[in-house]
């Protein structure tokens, strides 16, 4: 999928846009016609994304918050109701690695940040804003996932085991929408040029890597309003969907 959707007049949420894959699907969906809420800790990043959007025409509400926030996430989908009614899109890219560590040897600290950011925070996110995104003719949720989330990789156990979370988390609330007018997919980037792939696979060459841009513009067309699949796993380095196991190694 490569195409960039019509998406005048729609109104997207995304979460960790103030850098790497999620900063350049905001800036595309702005590009593409919707007003971008764009939600990050990161103020500056969020300001630069702003300036970017703006430039080029585009529309953008900042929203700086901590995912660890949980009761400001909850506070959100009412203030997007009050302020514009329904939601188009909500695409929860926002995560943290954590700790590379063997499970017996892992700070109880640092499970817990992770599955609170890339689980609990997700989970709130979602129903925060699912009545809102019913209130669509086309709701859309785009929810980021891994690879990892389907394979036994030492050392990956709190990442790996927060985004096995999230893919079923996702896939039941899809076939609890089936009958209805919401697409909700997960989507697996693969490696992409970003902090924590560097964070993760520190020796790579990061110029063998696709960009964010590059990998954003695979994941955009998920927003179409003439997509079909729904619980489903789009996997971007092979342009494949998939009901199982992510094919594409980490």
């Amino acid at each position: 999928m490569t195409s960039t959707p019509d998406l005048a007049g729609k109104l997207a949420l995304v979460t960790g846009a103030s850098r790497g894959i999620g900063y350049e699907i905001a800036l595309q969906m702005a590009a593409a016609g919707a007003h971008v809420i764009a939600v990050a800790r990161t103020v500056g990043g969020l300001e630069e994304l702003d300036d970017k959007i703006k430039a080029a025409g585009g529309e953008a509400t900042l929203v700086p918050l901590d995912l660890k926030d949980l009761e400001a996430i909850d506070r959100l989908g009412g203030v997007i109701a009050e302020r514009w009614g329904k939601l188009d899109i909500l695409v929860a890219n926002a995560g943290i690695l954590g700790a590379l560590t063997p499970v017996g040897q892992m700070k109880a600290k640092d499970f817990e940040a992770v599955m609170t950011v890339n689980v609990t925070a997700t989970w709130r996110m979602i129903r925060s804003v699912d009545p809102l995104l019913r209130l669509s003719e086309a709701g859309r949720a785009i929810v980021v996932s891994s690879s990892v989330a389907h394979k036994v990789k030492p050392y990956w156990g709190g990442y790996a085991t927060s985004k096995a979370a999230i893919d079923m988390l996702t896939r039941v609330w899809a076939a609890e929408n089936a009958k209805g007018p919401m697409r909700i997919n997960l989507v697996n980037p693969g490696p992409t040029r970003t902090a924590m792939r560097a964070q993760a696979v520190p020796g790579e060459k990061p110029e063998s890597l696709p960009t964010p841009a590059q990998t954003a513009a695979k994941i955009v067309p998920m927003a179409a309003k003439d997509l079909t699949h729904t619980g489903k796993i789009f996997d971007v380095p092979t342009d494949t969907w998939t009901d199982a196991a992510l094919p594409t190694p980490l």
